[in-house]
């Protein structure tokens, strides 16, 4: 059995008292960490204040990083900076990072062994827009993805690993993809995983759902048999939603 994970992305939301306010209400309400992995994927400026008060049963992430661990790079933060406030999880390849900022698979596949050697679990996301799912491509597209993204990762770390499937054409726009859909997805990466390393590796990996996840829809995609949690934006920012989502997962 893989235990589920739900992860917010709080993206660029909540000053140092809005996310004060939200640890404190849900910090005592989450399930036990070993029935479920909650995480908080928060800005960096709020970060050490979130872990000092997450608990026993939150984790928290950042949203990005750097694969150096220091250097002459503007405006960046590495990941020996990250273990240093003891942050435990960082998203890697965010679609709006890839599509705002640039961020290439070549990057990507630098950051996640940079995390791992951290101690730092990454959360990679994969997925197309709505052209590349109405062509027929979107297959093709993530299988690409995961081929360069995971180039430097050995089976024994993609087995920690969390992929993250977002359909891009699904993240705040309102559209879902389906329960069966965004199932085939999770399950053709699932198959990708195997076929790039073994069944073992397939198995383990927990592949989460992203893309306008909300209370109303959270039960259907945790039914599913590929998904094994999901990366969850603005529903995220309000605690007793975020509470009921990482009950959700308990179902």
């Amino acid at each position: 059995m893989r235990k589920p994970i739900i992860a917010g992305n709080w993206k660029m939301f909540k000053t140092r008292d809005d996310a004060l306010a939200f640890i404190y209400a849900v910090v005592n309400e989450l399930p036990s960490i070993d029935l479920v992995d909650s995480v908080v994927c928060a800005p960096f400026t709020v970060l050490r204040d979130l872990v000092k008060r997450q608990g026993e049963n939150l984790r928290i992430g950042a949203q990005n990083m750097h694969f150096e661990e220091q250097g002459a790079f503007t405006g960046e933060i590495s990941p020996m900076m990250l273990q240093s406030l003891g942050v435990s999880y960082s998203v890697i390849g965010h679609s709006e990072r890839r599509d705002m900022f640039g961020e290439t698979d070549e990057a990507i596949a630098k950051k996640l062994p940079a995390a791992f050697n951290h101690n730092i679990t990454p959360i990679l996301c994969v997925g197309e827009h709505l052209n590349e799912r109405e062509n027929g491509s979107w297959q093709d597209l993530i299988r690409k993805q995961l081929i360069i993204d995971l180039q430097n990762l050995s089976s024994d770390l993609v087995k920690k690993l969390v992929i993250a499937y977002e359909p891009i054409w699904a993240i705040g726009t309102g559209k879902t993809a389906t329960p069966e859909i965004a199932d085939e997805a999770c399950g053709f990466i699932r198959g990708c995983i195997r076929d790039l390393y073994d069944q073992e590796t397939a198995d383990a990996i927990r592949i989460q759902y992203g893309g306008s996840v909300k209370v109303a829809n959270i039960d259907a995609l945790m039914a599913q048999p590929n998904i094994d949690g999901a990366l969850i934006g603005g529903a995220s920012l309000v605690a007793e939603d975020f509470i009921t989502l990482v009950k959700a997962a308990l179902k």
